[in-house]
């Protein structure tokens, strides 16, 4: 959207931002009034959302160029209940290196009243105290950086821009072994092999998980192939002991998810070298070949999104990949990825792992014929087993909790019995113990819990912890190792069974209404200033409409190309509408044109109600 100054029909005043405490100000309070004279980019987000993080990174290079006259805020907008905890938050802002000021808003006052309704929101509002845009999802950082540009113009000429340094005051860093550990692997001598996230480095420790034998990594976010103390990472999470047999042919024996450099990076234990053996380096944004699922592609020329964790299965490594909900098969010998499960769609869908849904898998698990997946943002176990993706624990996106079951009956043929009873909170890690248990670090619970696949009993192991992330079965069975992120270290924690809590929560965001008749859905969307809507591979615009239950819509769900759509929605219902809509934009006039695509998930919560409004609008880009 252009932004000119005598426009005053889109000159809305913005509103206070006001919550519960300010983070990264020194302990400062902020109004707008103090920041009159800058341009404020709000970004509302929420530490559990991948698309929050990668706007994060993507807004790193905007703060560093206008650093003299931009001032980001983000405003922390909880959607689990753990992320409504002060030291949680407090813990996040370091964790995924957010250097700005963060508004910790646990009862969504600002978000309400800046009517986002989608994590990620980006708001822009001038020096002179108007919102002058608004635009949700990832993939708006071009975009931003020609408006931005204009708006730094216009008010330089006008005398309204007041340059300097920003209210940003870093906290102070401590010293630990571990800084946000991710995952751990056992390396065949017994030592263990943890992702040092938030250091950007790969620490082997001895077997007793405290002691640093060396670290592979500079320490230095960046995407450095080379020698162990020259090469870099960013934010590196899952790690894979590949098979002797493929690590001879292919020259390295670990394979790593470098999760916020959108890389697989191959590492020789040996001596520590680093080489990228998959992805550009660019997050995925539409990738023809593997969106269709007509795959496999040239592993270095395929863009990869946020992979997360890593495991061997069916003769390949299998990806998730957090970031587009899906599933992606990497071959290290033929050097090729290819799509496998997940359709970019967010969403909690059981079926042919073609047409089923995913929300942000951040944890894998193989046993035999199956792939154990702990499905992050559904707060679910599920499982992969002769080409179709099962849910034994979860029931959507907005439904969590700690709650345990009591299991049942054996299933015929061995099949895992689902506990529809049990709740989790967020897990992203999961093992199978040498007993043929399922153990899930259930991250946002602080708990590690027990699935047994023979009856659909859950329990819970141990509780208390920090952000677990991954748990990893002693090979005799004697105990387990826990990577307790939240406390920076690997724990051993004791594993007398404790009783759950037996709590419940659902997501708490004010429902929509809409009319019991005819409701046109209408996604809002204005390519960034000096683009055009680019068809150069098909449609530019795509739609996806679902919903939780199904019967909530008993017309318009499906794919399309138009960005309007006509929904009927059952009378008297309610439930959840999820949209995906997404848009490739090219620059116009350039030479050499950047195309981008730029898109966004909704989940929003509607009750069907006589004489609501029949139109709906969801804004992409503003």
């Amino acid at each position: 959207m252009a932004y000119h100054q005598d426009d005053r029909r889109a000159r809305v005043r913005a509103p206070e931002l006001r919550g519960r405490r300010w983070l990264n100000t020194g302990g400062r309070e902020l109004s707008l009034a103090d920041l009159r004279g800058r341009i404020v980019l709000l970004d509302f987000w929420t530490f559990c959302c991948i698309n929050c993080l990668h706007v994060i990174d993507e807004l790193r290079p905007i703060e560093q160029k206008y650093a003299d006259s931009l001032v980001v805020i983000g405003v922390h907008s909880p959607k689990f209940e753990h992320e409504k905890a002060p030291d949680a938050v407090t813990a996040a802002v370091e964790r995924y290196g957010v250097h700005h000021p963060v508004l910790d808003d646990p009862d969504l006052s600002t978000w309400q009243q800046y009517a986002a309704r989608a994590w990620p929101t980006l708001a822009v509002i001038d020096p002179q105290g108007y919102v002058v845009a608004s635009m949700a999802g990832e993939g708006h950082g071009d975009g931003l950086d020609r408006l931005l540009a204009e708006l730094v113009a216009q008010h330089t000429a006008d005398g309204t821009l007041i340059r300097g340094q920003g209210p940003y005051v870093p906290p102070p860093p401590e010293d630990t072994v571990l800084r946000y550990p991710g995952k751990v692997v056992r390396l065949p001598g017994g030592t263990l092999l943890v992702s040092d996230s938030a250091r950007h480095q790969l620490a082997e420790l001895a077997a007793d998980g405290r002691t640093v034998l060396r670290r592979i990594g500079s320490g230095d976010r960046g995407a450095a192939d080379g020698p162990a103390d020259q090469a870099s990472f960013s934010e590196p999470q899952g790690l894979l002991v590949l098979p002797a047999t493929v690590a001879e042919r292919v020259g390295y024996d670990l394979l790593v998810a470098d999760t916020v450099n959108h890389l697989l990076r191959g590492v020789r234990s040996a001596d520590g070298a680093v080489r990228t053996v998959a992805g550009t380096g660019e997050p995925w944004r539409s990738d023809h070949r593997t969106d269709a699922g007509e795959g496999p592609g040239d592993a270095l020329t395929v863009q990869l999104s946020s992979p997360w964790d890593l495991a061997w299965y069916q003769g390949a490594a299998v990806i998730a990949m957090a970031g587009i909900h899906q599933l992606w098969r990497f071959d290290p010998v033929a050097g090729t990825v290819s799509r496998w499960a997940g359709t970019t769609t967010e969403s909690l869908r059981d079926g042919p792992v073609g047409e089923a849904f995913l929300a942000q898998p951040s944890g894998l698990a193989a046993d035999g014929d199956r792939l154990w997946v702990a499905d992050s943002e559904s707060s679910a176990l599920r499982y992969v087993q002769d080409g179709e993706l099962h849910t034994v624990i979860g029931s959507g996106l907005f439904d969590f909790g700690h709650a345990d079951a009591p299991g049942g009956e054996p299933a015929p043929d061995g099949v895992p019995v689902p506990a529809p009873a049990a709740m989790l909170q967020h897990p992203l890690g999961v093992a199978v113990a040498p007993d043929g248990a399922v153990l899930v670090a259930d991250t946002y619970n602080g708990a590690i819990r027990r699935y047994e696949p023979a009856t659909g009993a859950v329990t819970t192991l141990a509780s208390g912890l920090a952000e677990p992330s991954d748990v990893l079965p002693d090979p005799d069975a004697t105990g387990l190792l826990v990577v307790e992120s939240g406390a920076h270290r690997l724990a051993r924690p004791d594993l007398a069974a404790s009783a759950a809590p037996a709590t419940r929560y659902q997501t708490e965001r004010p429902a929509t209404a809409v009319a019991d008749g005819p409701v046109t859905l209408d996604v809002v969307f204005d390519p960034p200033p000096g683009a055009k809507l680019d068809d150069s591979y098909g449609p530019a615009t795509r739609l996806e409409v679902t919903a939780t239950p199904p019967s909530l819509l008993a017309e318009g769900s499906g794919v399309g190309s138009e960005l309007s759509r006509r929904l009927v929605f059952a009378p008297g219902a309610s439930g959840v509408l999820s949209v995906t809509a997404q848009a490739a934009t090219c620059d116009a006039e350039a030479e050499n044109p950047a195309c981008h695509l730029t898109r966004q998930d909704w989940g929003v919560p509607v009750t069907v109600t006589h004489g609501a409004d029949e139109t709906l609008a969801l804004v992409l880009r503003g």
